[in-house]
């Protein structure tokens, strides 16, 4: 039986480097706003705050908190897909907190943006701990 090999030219063959490397400082502004809009917006949902400003900013906040603990997650993957694939998966922690607390009849916009940022959080922490590159010590192929 012959064994094909994989040939090293692949542009996923390479070492991991610093994906994000020098960000510019237009793209470090844009990610400060976004993340200031995105706290605004959290901080005037919990605090009841009438304003004109409150659903469209914790609307946003709503969908760029998971959108960015689950890109962050995916750093090496090429920028189009990561997008999507967090875009995707800020929608589905989204409907699943939603039918969660209607569920269990505790719907609230509180505790909504709550259980959003604490699902975030909790995928923000497992995306940054450190990927071992091999196997367990001790676990052998026999």
């Amino acid at each position: 039986m012959h064994t094909k090999t994989i040939p090293h030219g692949d542009p996923y063959d390479r070492p991991p480097s610093d994906a994000r490397g020098p960000v510019g400082t237009a793209a470090s502004l844009a990610l400060g706003a976004a993340a200031g809009a995105g706290g605004l917006g959290a901080v005037l949902a919990l605090a009841g705050v009438e304003s004109p400003l409150r659903a469209p900013l914790a609307l946003f906040f709503l969908l760029a908190a998971p959108a960015g603990a689950i890109a962050s997650a995916l750093g090496r993957m090429d920028p189009l897909g990561r997008a999507v694939v967090a875009g995707a998966g800020a929608l589905a922690v989204d409907l699943l907190v939603a039918q969660g607390m209607l569920t269990l009849h505790l719907w609230s916009i509180r505790g909504g943006v709550v259980a959003v940022a604490v699902c975030s959080l909790a995928l923000a922490l497992v995306g940054a701990l450190p990927r071992r590159a091999g196997r367990a010590p001790g676990r052998g192929a026999g």
